[in-house]
């Protein structure tokens, strides 16, 4: 099934997506969390290296993952619309 723009869907196309959405940015954020849990962790047993580090690069990722500007994409399309989230 090929994607369409989010300007071309439907309302209704656009609530659906935006439940996905949804689903995908609470999982997003218990990640963040916990590897920051990991990382203050880190810094609670004086240790700074890998243990510090791989959660860093991965938190880095996951902000900057190309799933999170459709986020916001349909965030503004939502404004835009006058729909509710």
């Amino acid at each position: 099934m090929e994607q369409k723009e989010y300007t071309q869907m439907t309302d209704q196309e656009l609530l659906d997506e935006a439940k996905k959405m949804k689903s995908f940015s609470i999982t997003n954020a218990l990640l963040i969390g916990f590897l920051a849990g990991v990382i203050v962790f880190s810094f609670v047993k004086n240790s700074w290296g890998m243990l510090t580090l791989i959660p860093l690069y991965f938190i880095y990722k996951m902000v900057n993952d190309p799933k999170n500007k459709k986020v916001k994409e349909l965030q503004n399309l939502f404004k835009e619309r006058n729909l509710k989230w």
